[in-house]
């Protein structure tokens, strides 16, 4: 049974998975397990086990429900399933043998009371109600937040799923500190009308839930295959020589990187090896102290008070100086090995002509021809003289008479036909020459002739009877 985005489309060619998968492998779900076991003969099938997983919402939620029917669901396949007051719908994404090891892993026994039965296929009126709940948790999980808001509720709510009838919906939500929510279930009841469920979840399982890219660049192992969540610290970091960096250390869900603690047992037993009280080494001219144990090479590296240098001893040599140190002795020099890597260096590529037929020399050449005739032009104009380098242009420039430019207003033969302006004006604009001692209010020429009048002497005294 395939998914919806492995379905053939509209023109007969398969869409293809987006999760890089097959509906037989589980690539369309996430925490998928492999099932080794699908394909070995069991000689008793009586024993077979009746238990199958059933997960919901891709993935995020598995559960463990009893096979009454003893019917064959394939991997993928929607199933209902039994529900709070109802029923819900979810995926198979587990069947056979290996379930049984799953329940193992969990602790839990396969005749529990607790784990409930499969009702039937999933119908397409079933299905329908399921996609129909679906449509309504991100209304749900924005209304939610808003709410929890306005009450000021120290609280993130990661995650809304409704049950596929509609009765029952489970509010996951992280908090630091314990939070009362007693006025917050009557809200969501009221509003949602459903059963409401809070379910507090730690950071690490909202990452899982909300997915993502790892700085790996592969999607995080919390929401592809991680079920289990084992406590990291920054021992695990120190052991595997790594740069106490909290930003570099730390993943999307601002803990630590679950990864920090895959490698950690093989560095554990590398390290045994090395010497354990060897974090101080004392010669004639100091103190060594220890930087980092290099378990590849079996190197401690230590440095000196009194420089920045780093040297590499082995672990024979490391034993040596603890045992003379402990007999009182202190060695002239820590006899440091040469390290020498067997990693060809890397040649950087030199410049190689692809075309071959083009040469940019020519263009260089003419470009710098340009500019030296540029500089010389600017040369010349600033020195009022021909341009340096100008050429036969510059000679011919020198020998070349000044021309005579026509007077400005048209041709020559016009300024000759035209009047003087003097014989242009109207009898009553001449006016007859002005008098010593004649003023003359306004007017350009009055302020001339004022301008040009030489300086009056002293005034003479008014006759007596004048007023």
């Amino acid at each position: 049974m395939g998914c919806g985005s492995c379905g053939t489309g509209s023109s007969g060619k398969p869409n293809g998975c987006k999760s890089n998968g097959g509906c037989s492998s589980g690539g369309c779900n996430r925490m998928n397990v492999h099932d080794w076991l699908a394909n070995l003969p069991f000689a008793d099938p009586n024993s077979s086990c009746k238990i199958v997983e059933v997960s919901f919402n891709q993935g995020s939620r598995k559960e463990f429900y009893r096979n009454h029917s003893l019917q064959y669901f394939a991997k993928g396949e929607l199933v209902t399933v039994e529900g709070v007051s109802g029923f819900d719908v979810g995926e198979v994404s587990l069947s056979g043998e290996l379930v049984r090891m799953q329940l193992k892993k969990r602790n839990l026994p396969e005749d529990s009371a607790d784990i409930k039965k499969i009702l039937r296929r999933s119908t397409p009126t079933d299905i329908e109600k399921w996609q129909e709940s679906k449509q309504r948790e991100k209304e749900a999980l924005v209304r939610s937040r808003a709410v929890a808001r306005q009450l000021g509720l120290q609280m993130k709510l990661a995650e809304v799923e409704i049950q596929a009838d509609g009765k029952k919906a489970t509010f996951f939500y992280t908090a630091d500190d314990r939070v009362d929510f007693r006025e917050l279930i009557k809200i969501f009841a009221g509003e949602f009308r459903v059963k409401v469920e809070m379910r507090q979840i730690g950071p690490r399982q909202e990452a899982g839930k909300v997915g993502g890219i790892g700085s790996c660049g592969r999607e995080l192992c919390c929401s592809t295959w991680l079920t289990d969540f084992k406590s990291v610290n920054t021992t695990a970091a120190r052991y595997q020589n790594l740069s106490i960096n909290q930003a570099k250390l730390s993943g999307q869900c601002g803990r630590l990187k679950c990864c920090l603690n895959f490698e950690l047992d093989t560095y554990l037993d590398a390290l045994q090896h090395f010497p354990n009280d060897a974090d101080v080494l004392e010669i004639s001219r100091g103190r060594a102290f220890l930087v980092k144990k290099d378990i590849f090479k079996n190197l401690m590296w230590y440095t000196m008070p009194d420089s920045t240098k780093q040297y590499p001893l082995t672990l024979k040599r490391v034993q040596e100086i603890k045992s003379m140190n402990r007999n009182g002795e202190r060695p002239d020099d820590l006899q440091a090995v040469e390290v020498v890597t067997n990693k060809a260096r890397e040649v950087e590529p030199e410049f190689v002509d692809v075309v071959g037929q083009i040469s940019l020399r020519s263009l260089e050449k003419t470009s710098r021809r340009q500019r030296e005739k540029e500089r010389g032009i600017n040369d010349g104009r600033n020195r009022g003289q021909a341009p340096r380098g100008a050429g036969n242009a510059g000679n011919q420039q020198q020998q070349r008479p000044p021309q005579q430019r026509p007077p400005q207003g048209g041709n020559q033969q016009q300024q000759e036909q035209r009047p003087p302006r003097q014989q242009q004006r109207p009898p009553q604009q001449q006016r007859p020459p002005q008098q010593p001692g004649q003023q003359q209010a306004g007017g350009g020429q009055g302020n001339n002739q004022r301008r040009n009048k030489p300086p009056r002497g002293p005034r003479p005294p008014k006759p007596e009877g004048e007023s």
